[in-house]
Parts: structure tokens; C-alpha cells; sequence
């Protein structure tokens, strides 16, 4: 995808250090980027725990007030310079209303404006976006959601790697090796992760200290409560009346919430725009993209520009296509649901099943199943080689028949599968590859499910139907490939190890193996369920 950039026509006055007072009495401080010239131009709102000097200073205030908007980048609460203590995810409703009400009261303040950030800077969009307004005109949000408590329990389960380093991160930025932080952190995470130690101290071996936002969600990983009340603005998603602009990647930890809001807003009525391309989180190919979309739309929604803005207003890169297509919408049209179901001796076929008897591993939490690629926080997600995590005995491999002609599949995926377990508390994972000609096995999609006593119900013959929500896919599985499909217990240490005993997520310490059973006959036919373009 490529956006040609207007030229850039202005030079750039910075203001340091503005004091923004909250409803509490905290002080924020804000620098402001303002285009030399121009009169009151529309402002540009970016609000980050991370910093405002530096790359972020170039790369949100420089480049946008250069084209003519006056940025205005905020540090959250607790963090360079910022008064009061950070409270991740909790304070970013009220201190954002906050520093709207202070905006509206500046003099240079022209009365239009826009949001703009990735990630946690993205989230903060949301917290305020419902009540912000009619001169919110527009937002740009990319690898975010409306919500991350599905991100931190993915399918139940506790996304340990990326909630560790998220942490470890921000609680390290301000130390003396800074910005550095971005590559020490997965180090220090994946470390403590390894450590066998109980989860619950794994704070204090990544970060070196104990950390309460990491405690706070062990604590309310069982029961959301008011913790997550708060937390939570996926409910009013529709009620934002600005014009939005979403960019994701396939790999990227949120796309599966933020593809959510997307439908949410449709659902409402809204016309968002929806990219996503070939990119994980901390991909600065996203982030370019990202930037180059927030520019031509807001200067399409703010100085009425519409020169940059696309037909269609979804963009999808399909993997394995390796080519960019446009969509009227999300899901996609022209595609069907094609069950494809596990046979005996490990088959994978749209076929019926064939019957035969359940496929059977054992999983150890003692020695939990690793994973190999997919979404995580910090690091490169794009897809690996599988084939060494094929080979272990606590993995079930399922491979489809070589394909006859290139078949894409756009769309959400999902697994139904009748399982029994030894235990009442277990997980699974499953996964989607692509099997290469050469016998490489690339990740393409995967998801997770918890399994606790009567969630979901058993029968009289203890098995359950379980469905697993799996991250959406845009990919061409090209002739001479394979679909296949993996169940497993476990991926560790993307998702925390379960014990399966039921104690708590912080604390527990005993663990329990556990005998799975997966059913594919007549009368229980599992599948996973595939969007196959036929159009």
C-alpha cells in the first residue's frame, strides 16, 4: 500500500511543557506543535504513556503540524513529567474529558478537532471518543480496540508474554535506558517467564519490582467485576460520531477487537474505514502506513480534502496472494463457511467425517506445549516454520489434501470440536498452517479456550462441544499447498500454563497433567470452520 504524501509547507513552532490540569488536581504536561502561519488550524489530539519527545515528538507531532495541523502530545498521568500516578486503563476516560475541557479554553484552540495513536494510544481515543463532542471530527486508530480485557484473558486464558512485557515496558521507560526498553523487555519477560516460578512473582523477576497493574489483572482474570466496568468502552463504540479510521495487521495482538468495533460502528450505522495489512504490533511498516492513512484522512475530514481518500473503505493485504484488495465491507462478500473436518488418521477434509475413534495427548503442565510464532506484544510475529512443534507427542496434526487451485479465505475463523479432558480445567489452542510444497508448516491463525467445570457443559459421556474463536485470516492457500490444523493444550509462554487444578492464576503452584480426547465421527464431527471466497 503506498500513499503519495502532500508536500509538506510549513515550518513548526514547539511549546514545552504545557500544564493541563485534571478534575483531581493533578498537573499533565503537554508540548504543542503548531504549524508557523496558519490561524487556529484544527488540532490534533494524541494522548501516550509513552513519552512526547523523541521519535514519538517526530513522528506525530513534527510530521502532522508540518502539514498544517496543530498537534497537541500529551503524557497519560504517572509518567515524563506528568503528575499523579499511572493507573493503566483507568484514568484515560476522565483525564482525557479533562484535557478536552482545557483545549476548548486555549486561545489558539480553532474548534475542530481530531485524535490520533496506536495501541494504548488508541485505546485512549476510545475512552473519550463517545463523549467528546461535536467538533471531534475525526480519529485515526491503528493496532488497538476499544477494549483490551479480551486481549489480557485471549479465550479465557491469561495472555501471559504480552501482558508481562507490557508492563516490564512501562515500568522501565523512564530508567535510564529509555527508549531502549522497547528490546530489553522481551528479553526480561520471556526470562521470567521461563523461570517456573508461580505467576504472581513474575513481576517482580521481569521488572525488578512488584507492579500492581500486573497483580490487578491476575486478581480479575476469573470475575471482570467493576475493575473492567471501567475499563471497557466497547459498549458505546457506536455512539462515536467522528469519522473513524482503523488500521490493523494480520499478526497483530488487538485484531480481533478492533475488527469488533469495526462491526460495531456498521452495526450502528457508521461508515469506518478498515485496513489491514501484513504487519504485528511493533511492525514500523504499520506504523508508516498508519500515519500516511491519519494524514490524508483528516485532511480530508478537517480541510476538506478528500483527494487521498479510497473508493472502498476496506483494504486488505491477502497473505500468499501478496496483493492489496479493496472491500465494500467486513466480512468480506462473495464468502461461504466451509466446515472442514478432522478425519481418521489425522486427515483434514470439507468432507463428512468418516468416524473412527478419538485422537488422544497427553498435556503436562510441568512441561507445557511451546509455541512457535504468533501474536505477541513486542517482537516480530510474522509467521514461522511449525514443523519442530509438529514433531512433539502433545500436539494433534491435522493435514488437508494438497489443493488442485489457488484458494483464498478472507474472513473470521473459528473451530468446533467435541472434546473430552481428564481434568475439568484445561485449555485449548488451535492453530491454522499453511503446508508448503517442501513440507514447511507456516502459522497463518490461531485462538484459545479455557475450559472450566461446566463451561462448557458436558454430556452424559463427559464430552463437550467446544467453540474457539480464532484470529480472522486474508490468505491464499496456493495450488500445491495443504490446509492443517493443530490441537494442543497449550503456547507457552504467549498463554500462561494451566495448572488444571483451578487455583488461582497468581498463586497457584501444583500442577496436574491432563488426558485429552478429540471426537470426530459421525455424531460428533469436529471442524474448523474456514471463509472460503467463491465469488
Amino acid at each position: 500500500m503506498s500513499f503519495a504524501w502532500p508536500r509538506a509547507v510549513h515550518r513548526v513552532a514547539v511549546q514545552r511543557d504545557l500544564p493541563v490540569p485534571m478534575n483531581d488536581g493533578v498537573t499533565l504536561l503537554a508540548d504543542r506543535y503548531a504549524p508557523v502561519g496558519a490561524v487556529r488550524p484544527p488540532t490534533v489530539l494524541v494522548r501516550s504513556p509513552y513519552g512526547r519527545r523523541g521519535m514519538f515528538g517526530l513522528a506525530y507531532g513534527r510530521t502532522f503540524a508540518r502539514h498544517g495541523f496543530q498537534v497537541v502530545l500529551q503524557s497519560c498521568r504517572g509518567g515524563f513529567g506528568s503528575g499523579g500516578l499511572l493507573d493503566p486503563l483507568g484514568d484515560e476516560h476522565d483525564d482525557g474529558l479533562a484535557t478536552l475541557a482545557w483545549l476548548r479554553a486555549q486561545p489558539w484552540y480553532g474548534g475542530s478537532l481530531a485524535m490520533h495513536g496506536p495501541s494504548y494510544l488508541g485505546y485512549a481515543q476510545w475512552a473519550i471518543a463517545p463523549f467528546a463532542g461535536p467538533d471531534l471530527k475525526a480519529m485515526a486508530t491503528s493496532v488497538t480496540a476499544s477494549q483490551f480485557r479480551d486481549a489480557a484473558y485471549v479465550g479465557g486464558a491469561f495472555a501471559l508474554e504480552s501482558s508481562l512485557m507490557w508492563i516490564t515496558l512501562t515500568a522501565s521507560m523512564g530508567g535510564r535506558f529509555g527508549g531502549a526498553e522497547v528490546f530489553l523487555a522481551p528479553r526480561r519477560t520471556r526470562r521470567a517467564a521461563l523461570s517456573g516460578r508461580p505467576v504472581g512473582e513474575m513481576d517482580v523477576l521481569s521488572a525488578g519490582r512488584g507492579l500492581p497493574f500486573f497483580q490487578d489483572l491476575l486478581a480479575n482474570h476469573a470475575d471482570p467485576g467493576v475493575y473492567w466496568a471501567r475499563r471497557d468502552f466497547s459498549a458505546s463504540v457506536g455512539e462515536v460520531e467522528a469519522a473513524v479510521t482503523m488500521v490493523g495487521g494480520w499478526y497483530d495482538v488487538f485484531l480481533p477487537w478492533q475488527v469488533n468495533d469495526y462491526t460495531a460502528m456498521r452495526a450502528a450505522g457508521r461508515r469506518p474505514q478498515l485496513t489491514i495489512g501484513p504487519w504485528y504490533h511493533a511492525d514500523i511498516r504499520q506504523g508508516r502506513a498508519a500515519n500516511a492513512d491519519a494524514l490524508a484522512w483528516f485532511r480530508a475530514h478537517l480541510l476538506g480534502d478528500p483527494s487521498g481518500l479510497r473508493e472502498q473503505p476496506v483494504r486488505l493485504y491477502v497473505t500468499g496472494a501478496d496483493e492489496w484488495r479493496d472491500y465494500p465491507d467486513w466480512p468480506v462478500p462473495g464468502v461461504r463457511e466451509q466446515r472442514w473436518h478432522l478425519q481418521p488418521g489425522f486427515a483434514l477434509a470439507p468432507e463428512n467425517p468418516a468416524g473412527g475413534g478419538p485422537d488422544r495427548y497427553r498435556y503436562d503442565p510441568s512441561h507445557p506445549t511451546p509455541v512457535l510464532g504468533g501474536p505477541v506484544l513486542l517482537g516480530n510475529s510474522e509467521p514461522r516454520d511449525n514443523r519442530r512443534l509438529e514433531a512433539r507427542r502433545d500436539v494433534l496434526v491435522y493435514t488437508g489434501p494438497e489443493l488442485r487451485e489457488d484458494t483464498d479465505m478472507i474472513g473470521p475463523v473459528r473451530a468446533d470440536l467435541y472434546v473430552r479432558t481428564s481434568t475439568e480445567h484445561a485449555d485449548l489452542v488451535v492453530r491454522v498452517c499453511d503446508v508448503h510444497p517442501n513440507g514447511a508448516s507456516y502459522n497463518v491463525c490461531e485462538g484459545v479456550r479455557r475450559l472450566t467445570p461446566g463451561a462448557p457443559p458436558t454430556d452424559r459421556d463427559g464430552v463437550r462441544r467446544v467453540q474457539v474463536e480464532l484470529w480472522p485470516m486474508g490468505h491464499r492457500f496456493r495450488r500445491g499447498h495443504r490446509v492443517r490444523l493443530h490441537v494442543a493444550g497449550g503456547a507457552y509462554p504467549r498463554i500462561a500454563r494451566n495448572l488444571g487444578t483451578g487455583e488461582p492464576l497468581g498463586t497457584g503452584s501444583a500442577m496436574v497433567a491432563s488426558e485429552h480426547e478429540i471426537f470426530h465421527d459421525g455424531g460428533r464431527p469436529s471442524a474448523v470452520v474456514l471463509p472460503v471466497v467463491t465469488g
